[in-house]
């Protein structure tokens, strides 16, 4: 009986699970997320399940949902990109731009053509003055090259001096697809490049909470396509963790329910990701995974990920509709629970006679730097220094009006994080959940009834009647991430645009009561399988409105942990043969090319190349008793007469195996 330890760090809650794969889940445990140090978090967890193992652990497995959810929130930390072979123009494609943020980017002589031969020779001393200037500044690099997937060889040259002048994290624009697109590949490494410390941080809490315990089982990290990886190689390649949480939540689902055509919705903290199982298995987004408006290069489970979670803030849109999400905000209830000074402050903003619209909302740092203190404007500094100790009400720490911008860089750099009114907060009002402060609640819901009679918006306001059109409004804009799911999977059902107004009236209590002359109705077809902590306060409801069959398996608060140590290791290996000129192929491998004289040569170094690549990377994944098989896919073009023209050859290698258990001997190929 080989005893697993599966650990789930989310935006708010850290699970763990004692698992047998005979007998299921044999202990869980949930302990507060603390972003401020993770290990605190993780050793909750962790601690209160090991007893259950008096015999030790021969697998921990480790799965979250933070680079998903800072991605949703706009969050990363400071990076620089490097971009060989192309200029300022390029920024305005693929959304490059807008996911620098501002951050420093130089333009590097050098690159290579379709071919994969070098167009123009790179330009190392620019770079490396380009380095020395920026490493201070930021947490990691990006590298990006043009038409680095035909020869990465400018790209590794550059990762290589970044290594050696600075030490930070980089991510190359190669590693992560072959496909080409260069700046949406450079968009992508740069969304990726931010997510980095924020994982080693994490991945690092737990090998050493693991060293403390005496656990001397592999560790593994569940990749974004559901498979897993061993905990070294994440820290190398740490990009391949992104979506991690949610695939660990689409293999736990199945695990847990033993459904195998459903609609699967996990609901954090800051997230809902919604995927579709069909036959068990969850489709993979070959084409690169969608997550918080960003169309990345990523293979990864096929997950629509949105931002309704049980710890939304709370908004008015500009009509004065009640809205929660994108960004998450601390509980009120929670922060009291951990700050009981909280709920004076609270009590005398609300009884004061004139209102503030800061009111109800506080500030407190969330994590460690992840750069130096020189990446500090001077306001910036200034709010750094104030949240040293508790958390600080908004309205003290927005005295100087010059301070709000800095802020928004601090919420947006995810080093802070506000603390206000959300549907977790309601849930406490209405009875849903009593986990947490209820006063603290309490306040805040009469704080925002108060805010909208003032704002002049219609209807009978007290905590309790906000509270519920909070709860109603995550039903519904939980629904209607449900459909737009659904129809994203299914895109010739309905048009895209045009339906966002019918669907919110079909799933909205108030629509059957509003007078109207007419009525409207969504059906959703598979049964809904919910997972997360938040699930049994509004997935019974949502599925009564989507007239489906709900279902919440037991241990669903606990699933993304479940499934971290559920599935298994698979890594891939492609490699593209053309033909530059004639009578000479080229083999284009992520690690260089070579090329050969006759197509047959080039195939069967390919496929022993692209074996041997797998085979590689599955042991440095984990995997014991591996086994590969291989693909081959020609496109060739008919001719008149009976010719054919040889366009090219793409020969993909897939290693799967088991991960080694603790004392297990070395993997054996097949």
């Amino acid at each position: 009986m080989a005893i697993l330890l599966g650990i789930d760090t989310g935006g708010t809650y850290t699970d763990a699970v004692i698992f047998d794969e005979e007998q299921g889940v044999i202990a869980s445990a949930k302990a507060l997320t603390t972003k401020h140090d993770l290990a605190l978090g993780v050793r909750g967890a962790v601690d209160a399940v090991l007893p259950e193992a008096p015999n030790g652990v021969e697998l921990v497995s480790l799965s979250t949902t933070l680079a998903t959810n800072a991605l949703v929130e706009g969050q990363g930390s400071p990076v620089c990109l490097l971009l060989i072979g192309s200029g300022p123009e390029v920024l305005a494609r693929s959304d490059l731009g807008r996911a620098l943020a501002g951050d420093p980017v130089a333009f590097i002589a050098g690159g290579h053509g379709s071919s994969g031969d070098e167009q123009v020779p790179l330009d190392l001393e620019a770079a490396r003055a380009a380095i020395l200037k920026h490493a201070p500044k930021v947490a990691a690099f990006t590298v990006a090259g043009y038409f680095s997937v035909r020869n990465p060889a400018h790209e590794l040259a550059l990762r290589d001096l970044i290594r050696e002048l600075t030490g930070l994290p980089v991510t190359c624009a190669h590693e992560l697809t072959t496909e080409l697109d260069a700046p949406r590949r450079a968009m992508t490494a740069v969304l990726n490049a931010r997510l980095i410390p924020l994982l080693q941080q994490l991945i690092l809490a737990v090998r050493d909470l693991l060293t403390e315990r005496k656990i001397e089982a592999p560790l593994m990290v569940v990749k974004g396509d559901g498979s897993l990886i061993a905990a070294e190689a994440a820290l190398a390649r740490p990009i391949e963790t992104i979506l991690s949480g949610p695939a660990a939540s689409v293999v736990g689902a199945h695990a847990l329910s033993g459904e195998r055509d459903v609609l699967v919705s996990d609901m954090g903290g800051t997230t809902t990701d919604i995927a579709l199982l069909t036959d068990g298995r969850p489709a993979l987004n070959l084409a690169g995974a969608e997550v918080g408006g960003w169309r990345t290069m990523v293979e990864a489970v096929s997950v629509h990920t949105v931002g309704i979670g049980g710890d939304s803030e709370v908004r008015l849109d500009q009509a004065g509709k009640l809205r929660v999400g994108p960004r998450r905000a601390l509980p009120l209830s929670l922060l009291a629970e951990q700050n009981p000074a909280v709920i004076a402050r609270l009590r005398a903003q609300y009884e004061r006679p004139t209102a503030s619209d800061h009111d109800g909302r506080f500030a407190q740092r969330l994590r460690p730097l992840d750069t130096g203190l020189d990446s500090f404007s001077s306001g910036e500094a200034r709010i750094w220094q104030a949240l040293e100790g508790e958390a600080v009400a908004l309205e003290d720490l927005l005295a100087d009006h010059h301070l709000e911008r800095p802020l928004v860089r601090l919420l947006g750099r995810g080093l802070v994080i506000l603390a206000a009114f959300t549907p977790s907060d309601a849930a406490h009002v209405v009875g849903l959940h009593e986990s947490w402060s209820v006063e603290a609640a309490g306040l805040g819901a009469a704080i925002w009834a108060r805010r909208l009679k003032q704002a002049g918006v219609p209807g009978d306001h007290d905590g309790e009647t906000v509270s519920r059109q909070i709860i109603d409004q995550v039903i519904v804009e939980s629904g209607k991430a449900l459909v737009a799911a659904t129809l994203a999977e299914e895109p010739g059902n309905l048009p895209k645009g045009g339906t966002d107004p019918l669907i919110e009236r079909a799933l909205s209590e108030q629509s059957a009561d509003d007078g109207g002359l007419l009525d409207f109705s969504v059906t959703l077809r598979r049964p809904l399988v919910a997972i997360g902590a938040p699930v049994a306060s509004y997935y019974p409801e949502i599925a009564k409105r989507l007239k489906t069959r709900a279902v919440i398996p037991f241990h669903a608060g606990v699933a993304n942990a479940v499934g971290a140590v559920a599935s298994g290791v698979v890594q891939a290996v492609k490699a593209l043969i053309t033909a530059p000129d004639e009578g000479r192929y080229r083999v284009h491998l992520g690690n260089g090319v070579k090329d050969f004289g006759d197509l047959d040569t080039a195939v069967r170094y390919a496929e022993a190349e692209t074996r041997s690549l797998a085979k590689t990377a599955a042991q440095k994944a984990g995997a014991g008793d591996i086994r590969i098989k291989t693909w081959r896919d020609d496109r060739i073009i008919p001719m008149p007469g009976g010719a054919e023209l040889f366009v090219d050859c793409e020969i993909s290698a897939t290693a799967v195996g088991r991960p080694r258990l603790a004392g297990s001997r070395a993997d054996v190929l097949r």
